[in-house]
């Protein structure tokens, strides 16, 4: 059993995974920053200065704050500020991988548009081609 475990974690789809797990992972963390930190501020200037993270509803009527992690503390709360920055994040993170899907297989249709070309035939073979194209020309 062990064996066939250290023969399943060999072979390569199993680190290609792993490794696209990690990368996806940090990927998560740069999309995250970019809309936290620069796209988010920048939408919030232009509609008039607020932070979409802190736009809530209150659930109860024992919620009189106005930040959302107070809020919370005070009782239940509908927090779609944080679901339109979360939405955010994966309307960009789904246009890179797009982008990054649609790269790829434009570099694969140009692979396969692009004919490798023929090796040239062994040496025995080039020589009997040689002696049948002299003998037919004999005729």
């Amino acid at each position: 059993m062990l064996k066939e475990f250290q023969e399943f974690i060999a072979k390569g789809n199993v680190m290609d995974l792993a490794v696209g797990v990690i990368i996806g992972g940090a990927f998560g963390l740069i999309v995250k920053s970019l809309t936290d930190d620069i796209i988010m501020p920048i939408v919030g200037a232009i509609f008039g200065g607020f932070d979409f993270s802190d736009y809530f509803f209150p659930l109860s009527s024992g919620v009189t704050a106005t930040a959302l992690d107070a809020a919370r503390q005070q009782g239940a709360v509908f927090a779609y500020g944080s679901f339109l920055t979360v939405l955010v994040n994966f309307l960009i993170l789904a246009w890179i991988i797009f982008l990054m899907v649609k790269g790829v297989n434009s570099m694969r249709r140009k692979q396969a548009e692009t004919p490798a070309a023929p090796e040239a035939p062994p040496v025995d073979v080039q020589l009997l081609t040689e002696i049948r194209d002299l003998l037919a020309t004999r005729k």
